[in-house]
């Protein structure tokens, strides 16, 4: 079994925010693979298909970004998630903006989604998906994060949005993360 999670902020408010490129990358996904979103028991709305006869799932937490942990950790029980077959999709202040890096484990570098599903998982080993949002110029962090793209940005942010997702298809197909970070990053 493989779980793609993509982390963002529910709501109309946040729908288009720096924050929700993870939500953006598995609808995307979902999208390519004509599947629909159901809302799910564990504060989440989960998508599912199978591949090569392995079930995945797509996951969106609905517990706001800093308390991703809550859906994810007991998401991986219920299904029998192992932590190499978890994939976080998420924004990354430290990365220019549209680009893309693929890593198997690490610290949560400030990301308090990461903060959050590191606490719930008592890991930090498990794959990521990283979006360049960039760091802000002129206003917070928060301010940056929970901005809409400009539409200068927008071409190149759902670009990088579409190759995160063609990334998560290509490890879900391959089974082998080392081998989609060699094609992607």
């Amino acid at each position: 079994m493989k779980m793609i999670v993509g982390l963002g902020n529910p709501g109309k408010k946040y729908e288009n925010t720096k924050h929700n490129v993870g939500f953006m990358a598995v609808d995307q996904l979902a999208k390519d693979q004509g599947v629909i979103f159901k809302k799910h028991t564990f504060e989440a709305e989960i998508a599912d298909f199978f591949i090569n006869g392995e079930k995945v799932l797509l996951v969106k937490p609905l517990t706001f970004m800093n308390e991703s942990g809550r859906a994810v950790g007991p998401l991986m029980t219920y299904f029998g998630v192992y932590p190499e077959e978890l994939v976080v999709i998420h924004d990354d202040l430290d990365l220019a903006l549209g680009k893309l890096r693929l890593r198997q484990k690490g610290s949560a570098g400030g990301h308090n989604g990461l903060k959050s599903i590191i606490s719930h998982l008592k890991s930090q080993e498990f794959n990521r998906i990283k979006i360049g949002i960039g760091r802000p110029t002129g206003k917070t962090v928060v301010n940056h994060v929970l901005s809409p793209f400009s539409k200068e940005e927008q071409s190149e942010v759902l670009s990088c949005v579409d190759r995160a997702s063609e990334a998560a298809a290509f490890f879900i197909e391959s089974n082998d993360f080392i081998q989609t970070m060699n094609r992607f990053n």
